[in-house]
């Protein structure tokens, strides 16, 4: 390998340190949407004659208003009412008759940590606690009907039909409005995440009456973030097609919608959409009737601090003597692939794989999951389905990869001409570029194809750890040993002799995390050092000290990297030493790799001198 093809190597490399440390410190802004125009989103009141969507009800905590405009009291608190419990293969918990809100739910096959007995995870919790956070659906009155008429957040309802919320068996809700409608919401769910909320009105008066459906998800406070640049935290939308992500900073910035009293922004006229809140493993979601046209909104409250999404339907007129019915979704659970998949392909909810958090490189994350997902299914271990992954990726890759080892091994047959041209030119740098291109073209000889791989790399590397990072299937993957989460750092480390010691590595975030690496980063480093020695140090000193730090540069910095993205890059290091070594070889040249390690060694210790 000569000096120019070594320069664009380096090149690379730096850039690719620049551009993740970079990104480490000064993670992209989101831009805050634009609130749609408050003239097209009439207000809460519903007036005579409307046929449009209605915007978003009032907050929770802040009472709906009349067709006048007249408030019928804030609903500050929550009255203490009975609670209907839920047990589902994955969820267990309980939806209280106070508003009717689904509000208290942990995900029973995840645990908080690794110790078992750190309980569920916790997704829903009710108003009053820390950290609320639940869904609920009602009716906006609209005309012929006031705040009264229609159940509000606080309303209490009575349990008419079953007594446990589960898989075969829904509950049926009823309560009696003052003005003689009777309003029925069943709740069903089935074995995975999935509930089916109908609402029903009966109006066995003599008068014609209007009244809007609507679902929300609220959450009372910022949750706790993972804070990261490449996922995705806060809001998650599918607007006509189009996928919608709004962080909880953005919401808090939009303007205040004076007629809603809150920060707002509003996709209008949504055929086939859904809105909800990611996290980085779990999903609260409201799935509207996919052929209904709705609202979507998001919203934030100061004061009450509160974060809100909601799907709002058109006003629906419900004559004397009817019935009207209203279907819609949520979805409340763990953002497992085959699950959302299921949901999408027989579920019909549109492009719900989306809200898996692909990012920018989602043509490749997306393949490289559902291949990972394969061979972690047939090996059943997602260390060992990460080293199969990189052989595929490698064997994909191949074909490149070979005309580049090949052109580096013809650049190192070439190396003693290139002396002798360099003895000629003396300092004459544009006689020795031109007469370098000329020999060249002369033996077909690219200089810079050995650097086609490594720039295919890059892409694969940031679609692999975002694929680590975002995913749960990784989440709490064992390897094997001590290595028993392929999500988190290596728990090995120096600290505790490499996991002999029964005290845990320093966490991820602390100084001494950068000092007492564990096993893998430094397989790591060892791979990408032996990877360096297949070919002679640089003449130049400067190149040549720059290369040979930089195995040990990437085995501190990837150290508090997700252990199964350290796998990979360790597994990818040994496949392509093979690959080098033995191509190099069937064309003649002889990588001396022993003799470059004692060539180095003797390097430094006449430098020392």
């Amino acid at each position: 390998m000569d000096d120019q093809n070594k320069n664009l190597i380096l090149a690379t490399a730096l850039s690719f340190l620049v551009i993740l440390g970079w990104f480490l410190l000064f993670p992209p802004e989101q831009q805050a949407p634009q609130p749609s125009d408050p003239a097209a989103t009439p207000g809460v009141q519903v007036t005579e004659g409307e046929t449009g969507a209605l915007s978003p009800p009032a907050l929770d905590g802040q009472p709906p208003q009349t067709s006048a405009g007249a408030t019928t009291g804030p609903a500050t608190d929550v009255p203490e009412a009975a609670r209907v419990p839920i047990e589902t293969p994955k969820l267990s918990g309980s939806l209280s008759l106070a508003g009717g809100r689904i509000d208290d739910l942990l995900l029973s096959t995840y645990d908080d940590t690794l110790d078992p007995d750190s309980g569920n995870v916790r997704l829903l919790s009710p108003a009053g606690e820390p950290g609320a956070y639940y869904a609920l659906h009602g009716w906006a009155p609209g005309a012929g009907l006031d705040a009264v008429a229609v159940p509000g957040t606080d309303t209490v309802w009575d349990l008419e039909e079953g007594e446990t919320l589960t898989p075969e068996s829904p509950v049926t809700l009823r309560w009696d409005s003052p003005s003689g409608l009777i309003f029925r919401r069943q709740i069903a769910v089935d074995a995975d995440y999935m509930f089916t909320v109908t609402q029903s009105v009966e109006n066995p008066t003599e008068t014609d009456v209007r009244a809007a459906p609507y679902g929300f998800v609220a959450r009372h406070g910022l949750p706790d973030l993972a804070n990261f640049f490449i996922l995705h935290e806060g809001v998650v939308a599918m607007a006509n097609g189009e996928l919608i992500e709004e962080d909880y900073d953005s919401l808090a910035d939009l303007d205040v919608d004076a007629r809603i009293g809150a920060r707002a922004v509003t996709e209008e006229d949504v055929t086939g959409g859904w809105i909800g809140f990611t996290d980085k493993y779990w999903m609260t979601s409201l799935i509207p009737s996919q052929a209904d046209t709705v609202n979507l909104v998001s919203l934030y409250q100061e004061g009450p601090d509160i974060y809100q999404t909601q799907t709002v339907y058109p006003t629906r007129d419900i004559p004397a003597g009817a019935t009207v019915t209203q279907e819609s979704r949520l979805f409340a659970g763990a953002k497992e692939w085959e699950t959302i998949r299921e949901y999408e392909k027989e579920g019909g909810v549109t492009k719900f794989i989306d809200s898996i958090d692909w990012g920018w490189f989602f043509f490749l994350t997306k393949p490289i999951f559902a291949v990972l997902h394969w061979l972690n299914g047939i090996i059943g271990n997602m260390g060992v389905a990460i080293i199969l992954l990189t052989l595929c990726i490698k064997a994909l890759l191949f074909p490149l990869a070979y005309k580049s080892y090949v052109s580096m091994a013809r650049m190192k047959e070439l190396q003693p001409e290139m002396e002798k041209l360099k003895e000629r030119a003396g300092d004459d740098k544009a006689k020795l570029q031109q007469e370098m291109m000329t020999l060249y073209r002369e033996k077909k000889v690219n200089p810079a194809a050995g650097c086609l791989p490594l720039l295919l790399q890059i892409p694969i590397f940031f679609s692999l750890y975002k694929v680590i990072f975002v995913t749960i299937e990784l989440r709490h993957a064992p390897f094997f040993g001590p290595f028993r989460d392929l999500s988190a750092p290596d728990p090995t480390s120096l600290f505790n002799l490499f996991g002999l010691f029964p005290w845990a590595a320093p966490e991820p975030s602390s100084i001494l995390a950068m000092i007492f690496i564990g096993i893998l980063p430094i397989l790591l480093g060892i791979s990408m050092w032996l990877q360096q020695k297949l070919n002679p140090a640089p003449a130049d000193a400067t190149q040549a000290m720059i290369f040979a730090w930089m195995p040990w540069v990437f085995m501190f910095m990837l150290g508090g990297f997700a252990s199964g993205l350290v796998v990979y890059w360790i597994a990818n290091n040994t496949i392509t030493f093979t690959q080098q070594y033995l191509i190099m070889r069937s064309h003649g040249s002889k990588p001396d790799v022993f003799g470059n390690i004692r060539s180095g060694f003797k390097r430094k210790k006449s430098e020392a001198k």
